[in-house]
């Protein structure tokens, strides 16, 4: 099968233009096929906040009412979106901005009430991957912001990092996919102050252990579970690194 090279960017990356150019340098020297998941929480916190609309956040997770979810849609289907586009075409790629309503990609339910309200969050139900393949036969390269809609017009805002597992998951069955989750940091660290402290190969059992002694907490947690749920579904390799480790495959590796 054809390798199919998928990188979720998030974090500071997203939000700083050079760390972002360097990010999006490296990405273009992926050769084949390729899609871009990118996030962009933080610079939806900070128009937010000039909109006088606070933020909420549960366990790294972001809870969305009406008016976070404008501004959600506005940062990353609108700015963020078209940053990275603008951005891969100066360089040659011819990427296209997507969120999962466009081409009816993914569709999702709103997560029900339960312990918390998360307002507007989608959970994924259906990756629709026929128009996703038509674009990357065409040499098109997919930038997706973490947007998704319910069928019935209703916007949803879902974790990029699930977007971006749901995605390899989905495509495995027809290219040898290699997810990357890429960030400021060389990998998942055992020390968060001390950047020589990466796991460079983590599995289920030590990642258990790690949340359990409060080593690996917060926004890490889901981007993990995302991960292995990915490894499980039939990707070939999950690699969470930062942009100047990509291409030599340096990072915290995940295995089964």
């Amino acid at each position: 099968m054809d390798r199919l090279t998928i990188i979720k960017v998030g974090g500071k990356v997203v939000e700083d233009s050079e760390s972002l150019n360097a990010l999006l340098d490296q990405f273009i020297k992926f050769s084949g096929n390729k899609i871009l998941v990118h996030g962009g929480g933080r610079t939806a916190t900070e128009i937010a906040a000039k909109l006088g609309i606070e933020t909420e956040m549960v366990e790294g997770r972001r809870i969305t009412g009406k008016s976070m979810l404008d501004v959600a849609t506005m940062v990353y289907g609108g700015l963020v979106n078209k940053k990275i586009v603008a951005g891969l075409q100066a360089r040659g790629s011819n990427a296209i901005g997507l969120t999962g309503a466009d081409l009816n990609l993914i569709t999702a339910r709103k997560r029900p009430v339960q312990e918390i309200d998360y307002g507007f969050v989608g959970d994924v139900v259906d990756v629709n991957s026929r128009e996703l393949r038509m674009l990357i036969e065409e040499n098109v390269v997919p930038v997706i912001a973490p947007l998704t809609h319910d069928g019935n017009g209703q916007l949803l805002n879902t974790n990029a990092d699930t977007i971006a597992a749901e995605l390899s998951s989905e495509l495995a069955d027809f290219f040898s996919v290699y997810l990357f989750y890429c960030f400021e940091k060389k990998g998942v660290q055992v020390n968060p102050d001390d950047e020589s402290s990466v796991i460079p190969e983590l599995d289920t059992t030590l990642f258990q252990q790690y949340q359990q002694e409060g080593i690996i907490n917060s926004g890490m947690i889901p981007k993990l579970d995302n991960g292995f749920q990915a490894k499980r579904n039939g990707v070939k390799e999950v690699l969470i690194t930062n942009p100047e480790n990509m291409a030599n495959g340096k990072g915290t590796r995940l295995i089964l």
